[in-house]
């Protein structure tokens, strides 16, 4: 008999709101999340500082002072640091885009949070979007999946002049015009993805040496020539999707597609439309929901990297 899944429980907003009750409660939780063996200098990162009694949750540390002590506060050197806004309404914005799976648009955070303009509400979650990035990466190991994939609207869809050359399908065709993104996943572990330049041998290449280990058990792709050289450096194994396969044992790439199509969703139920500049931070959100989905504490987690 099959032992039941581990259900994770995310932290639900009856649990949000007992846990951070006023503005104290926040940041006594970010500079535990942030500090959790001992406090210390954000600028020299010394730990000889003292805490200011009549400042709450300010120190000031005396190693990397010019004549007077350095002095700073539990939002110093973090997303958080000279904002107008107080503590809980960030921690508020962070809650709604770890709960919901396919993201929350910043219109939305808008309309829930009361910011002063959608714009304010648009640089929140971007700034939050960097705190998620991932600062710790170990390239992968076990059994990997890589796969490509185009962000964009349907170039069927593009006025006639704007829809490039060729007509047939094929990559080259469908793709004109989307940003490529590069998409590397450990079966049952993390991703790892990443805006490229382009779907050619150098430069998918360069992102499979980058972010999949040498001493990997078996990197499997589907069969675009792109790939064809990377036998002679990994065990490689391909799965023809034009001819119909797609799962051969254990050869298949569904579960990076499977990623793939939740980054989709959110991209056309969610945002509608994501520019190039910003895709690197729109990735590196649900590449972080993805990588903590077993994480019971994943707004500590996310509090910590921010």
């Amino acid at each position: 008999m099959a032992r039941p899944k581990k259900v994770i429980h995310q932290l639900t907003l009856r649990q949000f709101e007992q846990l951070f009750p006023d503005e104290d409660a926040c940041k006594v939780y970010l500079r535990d999340h942030r500090w959790p063996d001992e406090i210390s200098c954000p600028r020299c990162g010394s730990k000889k500082i003292y805490e200011l009694s009549t400042m709450p949750f300010k120190w000031e540390c005396i190693e990397c002072a010019e004549g007077h002590a350095y002095r700073f506060s539990v939002l110093v050197g973090t997303i958080f640091e000279n904002t107008n806004y107080p503590l809980r309404i960030w921690f508020q914005v962070i809650h709604m885009m770890l709960t919901s799976k396919k993201g929350v648009s910043a219109l939305q955070v808008h309309r829930v949070i009361g910011t002063g303009s959608y714009r304010t509400a648009w640089s929140m979650c971007h700034r939050i979007r960097v705190g998620l990035q991932d600062k710790h990466f170990r390239r992968l190991l076990g059994i990997v999946e890589v796969d490509e994939m185009f962000v964009g609207g349907k170039v069927k869809n593009r006025h006639k002049d704007k829809r490039g050359p060729g007509s047939g399908g094929g990559r080259g065709s469908t793709s004109y015009g989307k940003v490529p993104v590069a998409g590397a996943i450990k079966r049952g572990g993390k991703v790892v993805a990443k805006v490229i330049d382009g779907i050619d041998t150098e430069t998918l290449t360069r992102f499979v040496r980058a972010t999949v280990s040498d001493k990997v058990s078996l990197l499997v792709t589907d069969q675009w020539p792109a790939y064809r050289k990377l036998g002679s450096e990994y065990p490689h194994a391909t799965i023809n999707h034009a001819l119909g396969q797609y799962v051969v044992g254990a050869i298949h790439t569904n579960t990076i597609e499977g990623f793939w199509s939740i980054f989709k969703r959110g991209v056309v139920g969610t945002y509608h439309k994501v520019s190039k500049k910003y895709l690197p931070l729109y990735i590196a959100e649900f590449q972080f929901r993805y990588n903590n989905r077993k994480n019971p504490d994943i707004f500590g987690s996310a509090i910590k990297g921010c």
